[in-house]
């Protein structure tokens, strides 16, 4: 019936046995009491989740919090310890580079091979071989074995197959990264045109941003547990709350995430040491950049470099749509002409929003011992994510501008959710809305 869920999983739980010894899983088959030679691992505990027709979902969670093990159950792939997954139409899968191609097959044979796996008839995968070939857009090598191929021409050629066999059910694990920036945006807009013809999608990604652009709904997985589940953006502020935790404080965090499961109206920041409301900026402990570049340096130090609140609070927690101020100081150990700093704002992968640099000072020398505060005020207009920031210091070295000191991705901070906020994307432009009806 076209009221039943797309699909249907009840006390789902996938168990390995972990053995301390090779030779133990001999003792194991031997043994009066098997169960003393290996421990479980318990890679999803009791999950019951419904999927609607037509709904995109979005699973989130930490490496080997039991996202592919989910979506291995529910493609058929595993088979599962206890309880019971009931999928209801025809499933295309991208679970892994490469997963169901021969190595040894041409691009050809193997989209012949993946077609009568996912349920075409060898006609049916000829009259669409055409579109498929035109999609993945690897050209010649469509008759080369696919063990010469890269990654990225792996993702062209099964996503090509997985969306031209006209799913009931997309499954998505992670595979899109692999591509370039545009074989990703073809793929994107070729999925909403799936998900506009009815199809449900189930998506997972490390990218906050993806998942409440694309998704309707997500969950949250942690030790192959559900404790989340809601609209994207509670989901994702979940999710990146214990990501960014201290180690000290990530159990109750977790903890506290899973007692109010579901529950969209308890804002979950409001746990957080240092923080006065559900949107009120904050420092949050352990938010820290995980990898800096820091340039040659060639007689400046730039020192401390963090935010503050207008009124001279440091945080690291955003609040969108208020004004803060970027701050660091530069110690100077020479002397030099036309010093400028500057700042700029990057995603978590590298993409440069926006940022902004002092006034230019053709002829002001700056002696040797100087120490410069650098203060960069800004508005956040930005969606909820992880950012990081950059900090630079320019001067004239006789063949123009030249980095004196520049350190990449050494700050690091977090914008909450704002449930009122109106704008969609990544940058909020301040567009001013206005609907008149004229007839």
């Amino acid at each position: 019936m076209s009221s039943d869920p797309a699909i249907l999983l009840q006390g789902l739980s996938k168990s390995y046995p972990v053995y301390g010894k090779p030779h133990h899983r001999l003792l194991q088959m031997l043994s009066r009491d098997p169960g003393r030679w290996y421990r479980e691992f318990h890679a999803l505990s009791n999950v019951d989740l419904s999927v609607a027709r037509g709904e995109t979902l979005g699973i989130v969670g930490r490496n080997g919090s039991g996202k592919s093990t989910l979506l291995q159950l529910i493609c058929g792939t595993l088979a599962p310890t206890t309880g019971s997954v009931r999928v209801n139409g025809r499933i295309a899968a991208l679970l892994e580079l490469g997963a169901g191609f021969n190595p040894e097959f041409t691009g050809r044979e193997n989209v012949f091979l993946n077609g009568s796996i996912l349920g075409l008839t060898r006609d049916e995968v000829e009259q669409r071989f055409d579109d498929i070939a035109a999609f993945a857009d690897i050209g010649d090598f469509i008759d080369q074995p696919v063990k010469t191929y890269s990654s990225g021409m792996y993702v062209r050629l099964a996503f090509a197959v997985a969306i031209n066999v006209e799913p009931d059910i997309l499954v998505i694990d992670e595979a899109l990264s692999v591509g370039d920036e545009g074989f990703q945006r073809k793929c994107f807009a070729r999925i909403e045109s799936i998900r506009e013809r009815g199809a449900t999608v189930l998506f997972v990604s490390h990218s906050a941003g993806t998942v409440v652009d694309l998704c309707d709904r997500a969950i949250l997985l942690d030790h192959g547990e559900c404790i989340a589940q809601g609209t994207p953006k509670h989901v994702i502020a979940q999710y990146q709350r214990m990501l960014h935790a201290p180690a000290d404080r990530t159990a109750a965090i977790r903890a506290q995430i899973a007692d109010s499961r579901g529950d969209e109206t308890a804002d979950a920041d409001l746990s957080v040491p240092g923080a006065k409301a559900a949107l009120e900026p904050y420092w949050e402990e352990g938010l820290q950049a995980p990898a800096t570049v820091v340039y040659e340096n060639r007689g400046a130090d730039v020192e401390d470099p963090h935010l503050e609140t207008l009124a001279g609070m440091r945080v690291n927690v955003l609040v969108p749509g208020q004004y803060y101020v970027y701050v660091y100081r530069v110690r100077l150990h020479h002397s030099f002409v036309g010093v400028r700093c500057g700042m700029m704002i990057r995603t978590t992968t590298g993409v440069d929003l926006g940022g902004c640099v002092t006034p230019p000072n053709p002829g002001k020398v700056l002696d040797a011992g100087s120490v410069l505060e650098v203060r960069l005020r800004f508005r956040c207009g930005l969606t909820a994510g992880t950012y990081f920031l950059n900090a630079g210091v320019v001067a004239h070295l006789g063949h123009g501008e030249e980095y004196v000191n520049r350190w990449v991705d050494v700050g690091m901070f977090r914008v909450l959710v704002d449930r009122s906020s109106l704008f969609t994307g990544l940058v909020d432009f301040d567009v001013s809305t206005q609907l008149k009806v004229t007839a």
